[in-house]
C-alpha cells in the first residue's frame, strides 16, 4: 500500500509541473500559435497527465484529459490552428484538470458546480474537435491468447512490444493488465500472445507474484516516446522492448542523417533520432559497462532498434568531432528532507559553538586546532545545505503570466508583464509564502494602477501599460519590485479616506511624508478605488500584504508619482534558517546584528557620552549619524559601562548607530522563532542559542532604522 501511495505521490508531484507547462505554453503561442516545438510539448504535458493519471486510477482525470489530448492532437497534425477561443477553452480546461486532481487527492466525490464545468468544457471541446468522440476500446485480458504462428514485426506497418514485468509489480500496486487497457485507448492491439514459460508449479506458484509476459503488436500514430511513458513507473524493474515498426525505419534513417553536426555519442543519436528513448539507451549503457560490448550490437540484440538505425547512427558519429555529454543530472527531494537536514544542520551549529567556547575556556593548542578545523567544516556543510534551498523566484514570478492575461481578457486592457531578475535565488520557505502577497500587489497594480487604453492615449502615454516584476540582491537581502507605469496613487485621495475612517488627524498630517501617506494603503480598510472590481476595490487584503511580509521578517515600501506610476518593494531576508551574525552585548544580554548590514564599529567618544543634552547623532567623518542607545531601548538596568561602542548598520542607504557595551565579533546564528508574547517586541526579529546555552535576541534592523529616520526628522524640525 505504501508503493502504491508513494506513486500517486509522484504523479500529483510532476502533475503540478506538467499543468504550469500547459499554462505556460497556451499563454507563449498567444503570441505565437505556430510555434511547432511549444505545441509538441503542449501535447506531452496533456499526454503525460492523462496517461500517468490512468495508471495511478484516477480515472475522471484521464477521461476528462481524454478530450483535451483529442483536441490538441489535432492542432499538432495541422488541421487545428490555435486561436483565442480555442486558447480561452484550453485555460479553463487546464484549470479544471487540476481540480480534478485535487478533489481526487482529497477523496471527494464529483459532484455540484465542479461537475457542471466539466460537462460544459467537455461540450465545448467535442465542438472544436468536430464529432463526438467513441468509446474508449476496451479488452478482454483475462482471456489468455492460444501460440499463434510466426508473425514477422519487420514486415508490418505496427509497432512490436515485448512485455516482461516484474515477478513483484502486483505488490507494488500495478496491474500489468492496466498498462495494456491503457495501449488500447492510444491505438490498437492487432496482435496479443501471453506467455507462460516462467510459470512454476502450483505447489511453488506464490499468488501475489507476476510470471506472465505479453508479446503485441500495435497500431498506433503516437511516437516511440509517448508508448515508452505508458510504462514509466514500472520500467526500472521490468524488461521493456519496443520495437519500431520496419516501414518508418528508412525515416529515422533519414533524420539521424539530416541531424545538424552536433558531437553525439551513437545512444544520444539514436534518443535524438527518435529510435530509442533514454530509458532504453541508459540500460543498455549499464549491459555495456558490465560486458566491454559495442552499443550497437547490444540494442540489436536486445530487439531495441533495427540494424538499419545504427548503422546511420553510427556513419553520423563518425563525422562528429569530439564527444560531449548533454545530459543534466539532477534529483527531485521531498521539500520535509530539507527541512529536517536545515534543522539538524542548526544544531550542529550550536554544538559546534559550544566546542569552540570549552576549547577557548580550556585553551590547549591541539583542541584549539581541531575546534578551528571543525568550525570550516560546519560552515561550509551550513552554506552548501543552505544553497539546496535555494530557488529562483522565477518560480512565483512565472504564475502571474496568467493572472496579467486574464485581467486583460475581462478589462479589456492592454498590460505588458515585464519579468527582470528571475534567476534569483531566495530560500524555498520565502518563495512559498510570498505568493499570495505578490498576488495581491499584481492584481491591484493591474486593475488600479493601469489605465484604460483610451485613458492612456489620453495622457500622451502608449496604450498598452507596462507591468514590471523586478528582483536583486541587496545587503543579505532580496529586493522585489513591482512596478507599473500607470496613474500612480493619489495622496490627497488617501488622506481623505484617512481622515473619514478616523485613522489620523489634521495635525499628523502636517509631519506626515509623503513615503508615510502612501504606506496608509496598507492599513485596513482603507482604498481609493472609484468602483469595486471581481479582484479588488474593498479595501481587503494589501493589510494582509502588511502581515505577511512582516511575518517573514520583510518590509514593504512604496512611491509613487502621478501619472508615472508606482513602484511597490518588498524586502525580504533570504533565509529564515541560518544567518551570519554579529555578536554585541549590553549589559548582561546579548544581541545578534545580521552582519550582511553591519558597515563598520567605532568608539562612542567620551565627549558625546557626557554631553549633557544626551544628543543621539554624532558627527562621523563629517557625517551626522543618528544612534539609538539599545540599552535605553530595551530598558536594560545595568550598571553604565565604562567604554561604548557604536555598531554603524545600513539599511535602503539609511545609516543608524546602536550603541552597546561590548563587541563579541561573528557568530553563526540559528533563527528561532519567538513566541505569541514576545511577536510585539519592537526592534526584535527572532532569537538564536549560543555556543554557552544562553539565548541572544537578533535586532530587526529594518524596524530600528524606521525609529531612528523619526527621530531625526523631529531633530531636523526642531532646528
Amino acid at each position: 500500500m505504501e508503493e502504491v501511495d508513494l506513486i500517486r505521490q509522484v504523479f500529483l508531484t510532476e502533475s503540478v509541473e506538467h499543468l504550469q507547462n500547459i499554462e505556460d505554453c497556451l499563454l507563449a503561442m498567444e503570441t505565437n500559435p505556430d510555434d511547432t516545438d511549444t505545441i509538441n510539448a503542449l501535447f506531452r504535458a496533456a499526454h503525460t497527465i492523462k496517461g500517468s493519471s490512468g495508471i495511478v486510477g484516477l480515472e475522471i482525470v484521464e477521461k476528462f484529459t481524454h478530450n483535451v489530448e483529442s483536441l490538441l492532437d489535432k492542432v499538432r497534425r495541422g488541421e487545428l490552428r490555435i486561436n483565442a477561443d480555442i486558447t480561452e477553452v484550453l485555460l479553463k480546461c487546464r484549470d479544471h484538470i487540476a481540480s480534478l486532481i485535487e478533489i481526487e487527492t482529497d477523496g471527494r466525490l464529483l459532484e455540484g458546480e465542479l461537475k457542471a464545468t466539466g460537462e460544459a468544457l467537455k461540450s465545448e471541446l467535442l465542438k472544436l474537435l468536430g464529432a463526438k468522440q467513441e468509446e474508449d476500446k476496451k479488452i478482454e485480458a483475462s482471456a489468455v491468447v492460444e501460440a499463434a504462428p510466426s508473425y514477422n514485426a519487420s514486415e508490418t506497418s505496427n509497432w512490436h512490444l515485448s512485455l516482461r514485468f516484474s515477478q513483484n509489480v502486483l505488490q507494488d500496486g500495478m496491474d500489468p493488465i492496466s498498462f495494456i487497457n491503457y495501449l488500447s485507448r492510444i491505438g490498437e492491439i492487432v496482435y496479443l500472445a501471453t506467455l507462460t514459460d516462467t510459470m512454476p508449479s502450483l505447489e511453488e506458484m506464490n499468488p501475489e507474484n507476476c510470471y506472465l509476459g505479453f508479446e503485441l503488436e500495435f497500431k498506433t500514430d503516437f511516437d516511440k516516446k509517448t508508448i515508452d511513458d505508458v510504462f514509466e513507473f514500472v520500467r526500472e524493474d521490468s524488461q521493456i522492448r519496443i520495437l519500431p515498426p520496419h516501414s518508418s525505419v528508412s525515416s529515422y534513417v533519414e533524420l539521424i542523417r539530416s541531424l545538424p553536426e552536433d558531437p553525439l555519442r551513437l545512444g544520444e543519436l539514436l534518443v535524438k533520432g527518435g529510435a530509442l528513448t533514454q530509458s532504453e539507451l541508459d540500460a543498455a549503457l549499464q549491459e555495456q559497462d558490465e560486458s566491454k560490448g559495442r552499443l550497437g550490437e547490444i540494442l540489436v540484440k536486445d530487439s531495441v532498434v533495427h540494424p538499419e538505425v545504427v548503422e546511420a547512427a553510427v556513419e553520423k558519429q563518425k563525422r562528429a568531432r569530439e564527444v560531449k555529454s548533454l545530459e543534466s543530472q539532477t534529483i527531485r527531494v521531498d521539500i520535509n528532507k530539507l527541512d529536517q537536514l536545515v534543522n539538524m544542520v542548526g544544531e550542529l551549529v550550536i554544538t559546534g559553538a559550544n566546542i569552540n567556547q570549552q576549547a577557548q575556556r580550556l585553551q590547549d593548542g591541539s583542541l584549539l586546532e581541531s575546534a578551528s578545523a571543525m568550525s570550516r567544516l560546519v560552515e561550509a556543510i551550513r552554506e552548501r545545505s543552505m544553497q539546496v534551498r535555494m530557488v529562483p523566484i522565477n518560480e512565483v514570478f512565472t504564475r502571474f503570466n496568467r493572472v496579467v492575461r486574464d485581467i486583460c481578457h475581462d478589462s479589456g486592457k492592454e498590460i505588458e508583464l515585464v519579468i527582470n531578475g528571475g534567476d534569483t535565488e531566495v530560500d524555498k520557505t520565502v518563495v512559498e509564502k510570498i505568493s499570495d502577497p505578490l498576488m495581491h500587489l499584481v492584481r491591484n497594480a493591474a486593475d488600479h494602477g493601469l489605465e484604460m487604453p483610451e485613458a492612456r492615449a489620453a495622457k500622451g502615454k502608449r496604450a498598452k501599460g507596462v507591468l514590471k516584476l523586478n528582483a536583486f540582491h541587496d545587503a543579505g537581502c532580496i529586493v522585489i519590485e513591482v512596478v507599473d507605469d500607470g496613474a500612480g496613487l493619489n495622496k490627497e485621495k488617501i488622506i481623505k479616506k484617512a481622515l473619514e475612517r478616523g485613522m489620523l488627524n489634521q495635525s499628523q498630517i502636517q509631519t506626515m511624508t509623503d513615503g508615510e501617506i502612501y504606506r496608509l494603503i496598507f492599513e485596513a480598510g482603507l482604498s481609493t478605488a472609484e468602483q469595486i472590481t471581481k479582484l479588488s476595490g474593498r479595501g481587503v487584503g494589501m493589510d494582509v500584504v502588511r502581515k505577511n511580509i512582516e511575518a517573514l521578517r520583510g518590509t514593504v515600501e512604496v512611491s509613487s508619482q502621478e501619472n508615472q506610476g508606482t513602484t511597490v518593494s518588498i524586502r525580504l531576508p533570504l533565509t529564515l534558517a541560518i544567518i551570519d551574525g554579529f555578536l554585541v552585548g549590553i549589559g548582561d544580554s546579548s544581541f545578534v546584528i545580521p552582519l550582511d548590514m553591519v558597515v563598520e564599529c567605532v568608539e562612542l567618544s567620551e565627549a558625546y557620552r557626557e554631553s549633557k543634552d544626551r544628543r543621539s547623532y554624532i558627527n562621523l567623518r563629517g557625517e551626522v549619524l543618528p544612534y539609538l542607545r539599545l540599552k535605553d531601548l530595551f530598558e536594560e538596568s545595568s550598571e553604565v559601562s565604562k567604554y561604548e561602542n557604536i555598531v554603524v548598520v545600513k539599511y535602503l542607504g539609511f545609516k543608524v548607530g546602536l550603541v552597546v557595551d561590548n563587541l563579541f565579533g561573528e557568530v553563526q546564528a540559528v533563527i528561532k522563532s519567538l513566541g505569541r508574547l514576545y511577536k510585539d517586541i519592537e526592534g526584535v526579529s527572532g532569537a538564536t542559542i549560543l555556543g554557552d546555552g544562553t539565548v541572544a535576541l537578533i535586532l530587526d534592523i529594518p524596524r530600528l532604522v524606521s525609529i531612528a529616520e523619526k527621530m531625526e526628522h523631529l531633530v531636523t524640525d526642531s532646528q
